[in-house]
């Protein structure tokens, strides 16, 4: 029985441990196949994920690149039209040429046509003229019964026959000493006048040193970025170069009015302590005001100097203006009161109205101090303004004939022609080549000044550079770029010059208001 028992407990042992060992197993394959399919679960999400991030970055980039595409078909399309309108732009010039080439032509075959009408008339007449001659020649010779040539050789004969040797000797004797007294006195008075009046002879530059009391100003006046130059030299029209000179600016422009008051305009910033844009503006505003004042004081300088009386105050402006105004390099006001000195000693040597004669040297250039303001020559501006200020005929004569345009009608007219002459031809008094320098450079103002919407022009950089300012409430930014490109143009068709002009066109608009 025991064996029995042992064997049945074993049996049930086995069996026990057969069905543990079962249930063991069982549960590890659940579990290993329950982590199987989280795993696979788990993948397929991942897989998801990715794909759905992929197909999103695939989207983006097709977005991006279609974008960029629109973008550049925009852009591509735009340039297009620029090209279109530059297109359409030279082909109405193109017209606009032609149809002037038309009417000129049309012009000069109406004149052709009366030149060769008129050239018939004229050699029909010359024929008339022709006839009638040779009926007068015909009734003359019948009439003294002698040929053409017969009666000049009696009347020659005759002259011959009247004048002796001994008078035509004397004559010529006569002739030759007036010659040589009239050559005489003519060197001695100028001679006499010259030395009487001296003054120093003075070039004016196109260039005006400011002086620094240290170097480290070069930096403030140059400004953040080169605001403070870029200011200075926009609302001046004048030039700066800041160079390694030592404690040194130059403000260069060929204009002598902008030079001045860009230089008090610094020196007034220098002592003020304060550079900046704002302050700059103030300062050019008041330096242009009291620079008014100081043409004036320049003009009764001029007047108190020659001791000239009873000249309007208007006209005191204009002849303080000329100070600022330069001929061949020479000063205009310090010539024309040279020339009102050599005209009162020449006039008190030959007896004239010497205060008369001041006067008309004075203001034979004034139409230089507005030339560059009103059309016309300086002689034509000159007479006008004589005659608006109800100036003396003598005067009025003596600046229309001092070029020669018209005849002098008096002795001081000729006076006044005689000092300019003096005072333009004295050693140094007049440099060539900077009065083309100067004309060049007012050309080069005056060709951008003609196109509509441009409020102001300044050639900088020795005529290098135009700076053209226009207004920006009638020029958007496209039509800066054609007003560029206009002036461009303009500038190769109507002028000469070396090397290459950069045109600069410069559109601002500003907002200001004041707190009170």
């Amino acid at each position: 029985m025991e064996i029995l028992f042992s064997i049945l407990l074993v049996v049930v042992g086995i069996s026990t441990g057969f069905l543990i060992g079962y249930y063991v197993i069982n549960t590890k394959m659940n579990n290993s196949t329950k982590k199987a399919e989280e795993i696979v679960e788990k993948a397929k999400k991942e897989a998801e994920k990715t794909k759905r991030d992929f197909l999103f970055e695939l989207k983006e980039k097709i977005n991006k690149a279609k974008l960029e595409a629109e973008k550049e078909i925009k852009e591509k399309k735009e340039d297009i039209k620029l090209s279109e309108d530059r297109l359409i732009q030279r082909e109405n010039n193109l017209d606009k040429r032609d149809e002037l080439f038309q009417k000129r032509e049309l012009t000069l075959e109406e004149k052709e046509k009366k030149i060769i009408e008129s050239q018939k008339d004229i050699q029909s007449e010359y024929a008339k003229i022709e006839e009638l001659k040779q009926e007068e020649l015909e009734q003359l010779t019948k009439i003294a019964r002698l040929s053409k040539e017969e009666a000049r050789k009696q009347v020659m004969k005759k002259v011959e026959e009247s004048m002796t040797k001994e008078i035509s000797i004397y004559i010529k004797e006569k002739e030759d000493e007036a010659k040589l007294e009239v050559d005489k006195k003519a060197k001695n008075l100028l001679a006499i006048s010259m030395q009487r009046y001296a003054a120093d002879i003075a070039n004016e530059q196109t260039v005006t040193v400011v002086s620094l009391p240290d170097d480290e100003l070069k930096g403030r006046i140059i400004g953040r970025e080169g605001r403070n130059i870029r200011t200075i030299e926009a609302i001046t029209g004048v030039d700066l170069i800041i160079d390694d000179t030592p404690e040194a600016v130059v403000l260069s422009s060929f204009d002598p009015l902008r030079r001045e008051i860009a230089r008090v305009t610094l020196e007034t910033l220098l002592k003020d302590g304060r550079i900046h844009p704002t302050r700059i503006e103030e300062l050019y505003d008041k330096v242009s005001k009291d620079m008014k004042q100081k043409i004036i004081d320049y003009g009764n300088d001029a007047l108190f100097e020659l001791g000239i009386t009873k000249v309007d105050p208007n006209l005191i402006e204009i002849i303080g203006k000329l100070h600022f105004r330069t001929s061949y390099g020479q000063n205009a006001l310090e010539h024309s009161k040279e020339v009102a000195h050599l005209s009162g000693l020449i006039a008190s040597e030959l007896g004239e109205n010497v205060i008369l004669a001041k006067r008309a040297g004075l203001l034979h250039d004034i139409g230089k101090a507005i030339d560059h303001e009103v059309e016309g020559s300086h002689v034509e501006i000159g007479v006008d303004i004589a005659k608006k200020f109800n100036e003396n005929d003598i005067v009025i004569n003596s600046i229309a004939s001092h070029h020669g345009d018209q005849e002098a009608k008096s002795t001081i007219a000729i006076i006044v022609a005689i000092a300019d002459a003096l005072s333009a031809s004295r050693p140094g008094a007049r440099n060539d080549s900077l009065e083309n320098y100067i004309k060049r450079l007012e050309q080069l103002e005056n060709v951008a000044n003609e196109i509509e919407g441009i409020e102001k022009t300044y050639a900088v950089q020795a005529g290098r550079e135009l700076r053209v300012i226009v207004k920006p409430e009638e020029v958007d930014d496209l039509g800066a770029h054609k007003i560029a490109r206009d002036v461009k143009e303009k500038i190769e068709s109507t002028m000469q010059y070396p090397g290459t002009i950069k045109v600069t066109v410069i559109r601002e608009t500003r907002a200001q208001e004041e707190a009170k």
